[in-house]
């Protein structure tokens, strides 16, 4: 009797998963089939904590949102007019971003992508939803970062519509609130999307931090898309 073997292609996937570590070339796990979520916990330089420090007291909120060239880009026109002074601290911020903005072009061999920066007093997206992008890095410059769930904490089900308008902490979504994980303060993120092929029904499911009344809101985020 002829058998044939399986293909990789037939075979299911394994649970989504997330891999943590303070190694950038980590970031090139996100290409395992299994794997939906990078983080890259670093500690910031001085010089840049007190600049976003400075920020986040001063400036009011606001969004830049563009697609760039990453050959011609260095950063000096992200921030409004009245805080691109140069100095030290500043200009330590700018080149972490373009780091960051490198990192990811070169991870993904692509030339331009979609660069959005806003400094935010309010949640963006309260509720836990996956993004219909290919992929997508993320980084909080203080303040609370993005908040995630684990797979096996999660109910996909209860997603969007799923919910039936219910709270998270209420609907179902959230099956184990002990397994809620937090992106620290200037980690890198990179997360799978809805996009990715052979990930449909896998993207990364998070939301904007959970503030309780009172708290201070306030952080600057940078998110870095394929385009």
């Amino acid at each position: 009797m002829n058998t044939s073997p399986l293909s990789k292609q037939s075979l299911p996937l394994a649970e989504p998963r997330a891999v943590r570590s303070c190694h950038l070339a980590d970031l090139a796990s996100i290409y395992e089939p299994d794997i939906n979520l990078c983080i890259i916990e670093r500690e910031p330089e001085l010089e840049i904590e007190r600049f976003v420090h400075s920020l986040l007291a001063a400036a009011k909120p606001f969004e830049v949102a563009r697609a760039i060239r990453f050959e011609h880009f260095d950063g000096r026109d992200l921030l409004p007019a009245a805080y691109r002074e140069t100095v030290v601290e500043r200009d330590a911020w700018r080149r972490d971003v373009v780091r960051l903005t490198a990192l990811f072009c070169d991870l993904f061999e692509v030339e331009s992508v979609g660069l959005r920066l806003r400094l935010l007093d309010k949640p963006m997206c309260p509720r836990f939803h996956t993004d219909f992008v290919t992929a997508r890095m993320v980084c909080t410059y203080g303040g609370h970062g993005t908040e995630w769930l684990p797979e096996h904490a999660v109910d996909r089900r209860r997603l969007g519509a799923g919910a039936g308008g219910m709270p998270d902490e209420t609907s179902g979504l959230i099956r184990n609130t002990a397994a809620l994980n937090q992106l620290p303060p200037y980690a890198i993120a990179l997360m799978k999307g809805e996009r990715w092929e052979g990930n449909e029904g896998r993207g990364t499911v998070h939301r904007s931090p959970h503030i309780t009344e009172g708290e201070n809101v306030r952080r600057l985020l940078l998110t870095l898309d394929l385009i």
